[in-house]
């Protein structure tokens, strides 16, 4: 079987990683490749395999080109192989070959006060398009399943492949020193509930807890709609509050390995990583109490809050850190096992070739 994967958001955070870290597993398969994408970048990937060919292609997902004037001889390419796969939801006007699509998470009909109500209608005719045009859509939780059948039906095949840890993380890393720092890793967005986290950390502060906020990221790039945390970074002292700026994966993996916390105040996920990335990196996790992380924590050693209280947690920041030695995870083998991209990649092959 010939297998076209649309690389061309290899590059990217969320979707990038699952792609990238799953191509490997494809390539190693029986199967043949078409990558579809920038020629440096995916000939370093997949240099010495033979199973894999590159297709150039540097026209923007999502773009009007992409939709009306895809190239040609590219289309007569992707239409000879056996089926095409974006790991997002986004497809090439005049594929004709069967198409399966990534769905992460449907946020903005699930929270469209994220975006324009234009924003939304453009978002919407997209996720339809790929609704309609999708034999089958894979997506990273029960959740996300769920809320995809929502708008899309029933009907719709939806497969779950879980999102997962990048094996760089898995790797031991020198005995380390906690810290008195309590960690966040994503953006300003609304959803993703840093406001929360701001008001429960300076109310614990006022009440005596000895410990600084380490967001991870550029400040300059945590601009958005969501204009109460602004305010609130805006007058916060820099050495409470403290941003890394753009940090290595090795620099993640050490303030990870160093925190005494790592706090995910999110209203909403399709899956929700960084707990599960401290909690590998021997650091706890407080999690909001959102469907997606009762689903996917729910066997692990997880602290949760009640989404959006900043008194609940401020309330469980005061009693994780009160006592003097931070808290440790061992997370057991299969815990840690649980959600790998080899798990994920051999799901998606398995039902690409059935």
């Amino acid at each position: 079987m010939t297998i076209t994967i649309d690389c061309r958001m290899l590059d990217a955070s969320g979707v990038g990683v699952y792609l990238r870290e799953c191509l490997p597993y494809f390539l190693a398969s029986s199967h043949r490749f078409m990558l579809l994408g920038e020629p440096v970048r995916l000939t370093a990937l997949s240099k010495n395999n033979r199973n894999a060919q590159i297709l150039a292609c540097a026209v923007k997902p999502f773009s009007i080109k992409e939709l009306f004037l895809f190239p040609s001889a590219l289309l007569e390419k992707i239409n000879n192989t056996d089926l095409f796969y974006s790991p997002y939801f986004n497809i090439p006007g005049g594929i004709i070959a069967p198409v399966y699509t990534t769905i992460h998470d449907i946020i903005f009909p699930d929270m469209p006060e994220l975006t324009s109500r234009f924003g939304l209608m453009a978002r919407m005719w997209f996720y339809h398009r790929a609704f309609r045009r999708s034999k089958k859509i894979f997506t990273v939780s029960q959740f996300s399943r769920s809320r995809i059948q929502h708008y899309a039906g029933a009907s719709l095949p939806v497969v779950v492949t879980h999102s997962a840890i990048q094996p760089y993380l898995l790797r031991p890393l020198p005995p380390v020193n906690k810290t008195n720092t309590i960690l966040f890793i994503g953006n300003i967005k609304r959803h993703k509930g840093l406001w929360c986290l701001l008001e429960a950390f300076f109310q614990a502060r006022n009440e005596g807890l000895n410990h600084k906020l380490v967001i991870v990221g550029e400040k300059n790039n945590f601009r958005s709609a969501d204009t109460e945390s602004l305010k609130k970074l805006d007058v916060a002292d820099d050495s409470l509050v403290e941003f890394t700026g753009f940090i290595s994966d090795e620099k993640l993996k050490t303030l990870l390995a160093e925190a005494a916390l790592l706090v995910q105040p999110s209203l909403y996920e399709g899956f929700g990583l960084p707990p599960l990335e401290a909690m590998v990196s021997g650091t706890a996790a407080l999690v909001s109490d959102i469907p997606v992380f009762r689903e996917i924590y729910a066997d692990f050693p997880v602290m949760f809050f009640h989404a959006g209280s900043s008194a609940d947690l401020k309330e469980k920041l005061v009693s994780l850190l009160r006592d003097k030695d931070a808290p440790r995870v061992a997370l057991p083998e299969p815990l840690r096992d649980r959600y790998t991209f080899e798990k994920t990649a051999s799901i998606i092959l398995r039902e690409l070739t059935s």
